[in-house]
């Protein structure tokens, strides 16, 4: 299960602003990102992710999909699933054929929740901006975010968002222990349609799964 953990510590829970003084050019940047996925109602994305930790010499890439609504999510990734209903998180590994269910805990700062990174910045994070950056032939602005805790693993984060539309089109968090994560978007749907199946584990559809409740 170290990959969904890792899946997990992607990218902390947030709501309210924090109170340290901010760099007013990201801050507009960050509000009008956030604006912008905040007013669908649910999107999804495709998404390569890359960890490289230079001193170990590990370079490791995979592909995934998520569906995000709200503060729910359902993610795929190198055969490992990971759903949020907004009260339970459910953790599956295909190898194992395990899944384990813990309450899920918003409050839970040291974690970064891959539905939320358009509004990472409005709890606990000071952010600058950085210039720019070309991705894919898109002009970015470089919005680097750094946590007032210095009990967090993640000591900074870098958001690519597009000038032109205001969406992320990539982010890489820096981790202490020197594992550095790039997330690409490499497709995306707004508006993705969502019923109330979609963000439930049905146990029926996995065969003979084991299950761990953690609550």
């Amino acid at each position: 299960m170290k990959k969904i953990i890792a899946l997990l510590a992607l990218a902390a829970s947030f709501v309210q602003p924090a109170a340290a003084q901010q760099d007013p050019k990201a801050g507009k940047i960050l509000d009008q990102m956030s604006a912008k996925y905040q007013a669908m109602k649910a999107f999804k994305a495709s998404f390569t992710q890359t960890l490289e930790n230079q001193t170990a010499k590990v370079k490791e890439n995979m592909s995934g999909d998520i569906l995000v609504s709200g503060t729910k999510f359902r993610l795929k990734v190198n055969g490992q699933e990971v759903i949020n209903d907004g009260k339970v998180v459910y953790a599956y590994d295909k190898s194992t054929n395990e899944v384990n269910i813990s309450e899920y805990d918003p409050s839970d700062d040291q974690e970064i929740n891959p539905s939320q990174i358009y509004s990472l910045y409005k709890k606990g994070y000071k952010y600058t901006y950085a210039g720019t950056t070309k991705e894919g032939g898109v002009t970015c602005d470089v919005i680097e975010l750094s946590p007032e805790d210095h009990n967090n693993q993640v000591y900074k984060v870098r958001l690519n968002v597009s000038q032109a539309d205001k969406s992320v089109k990539s982010w890489k968090m820096f981790k202490k222990n020197g594992n550095r994560y790039t997330f690409a978007i490499k497709k995306f749907e707004p508006n993705a349609l969502v019923d109330a199946t979609t963000f439930t584990f049905d146990k029926a559809k996995y065969k003979g799964v084991r299950v761990i409740d953690l609550r």
